[in-house]
């Protein structure tokens, strides 16, 4: 195996285990991170060759990564075939992903909080006061993290980079150099 092969199916591999742990499907993952270090946008049976998959696999994956707003099809001029590219910038991508993670999984979390914590107002229970803090001091810190994204979300990526390389010089400032 070409040196070159072996880097780019090392990172295939590492980005499948990540997503395993990210709770992403190993195989959407890869198909994803297969992607990401094509320079040409790739067919479904490309895709399968390279992963060694099944064409079910990656039909399953591909429509679930559009589905996220992290993989487009594309036609091409004098091609019968789909072709598929995902998002270069990793700080487009970034968002997108935490877009959806945020309407997948923080939303529900802040809808269900908000109505527990509206349901616990309702009930005269002695025992009601530490449980009422919990929650709500999860909502707080949930609603911050809301709050951040939803200031943060529209920006470039350019002003995103800064924004990160800024905070990170205040927290040194704050908490001292590492």
């Amino acid at each position: 195996m070409e040196p070159i092969q072996a880097i780019k199916e090392k990172f295939i591999l590492h980005w499948g285990e990540m997503g395993t742990r990210w709770g992403i499907n190993r195989t959407m993952a890869q198909v994803q991170a297969l992607l990401f270090i094509s320079e040409q946008p790739l067919s479904a049976d490309e895709v399968m060759n390279e992963l060694q998959i099944s064409r079910g696999n990656v039909s399953m994956s591909l429509r679930e990564l559009i589905n996220w707003g992290i993989v487009s099809k594309m036609h091409i001029k004098g091609e019968r075939k789909e072709f598929y590219t995902t998002e270069k910038d990793v700080w487009e991508l970034f968002k997108i992903i935490l877009r959806e993670r945020k309407k997948r999984e923080i939303d529900p979390t802040v809808d269900v909080l908000h109505d527990l914590l509206q349901r616990l107002e309702e009930i005269d229970h002695a025992d009601k006061a530490y449980l009422q803090a919990q929650l709500m001091s999860l909502l707080e810190f949930v609603e911050t993290g809301t709050s951040l994204y939803d200031y943060t979300s529209d920006l470039n990526p350019i002003n995103l980079m800064r924004l990160s390389k800024e905070t990170i010089q205040l927290a040194q400032k704050v908490i001292g150099q590492r």
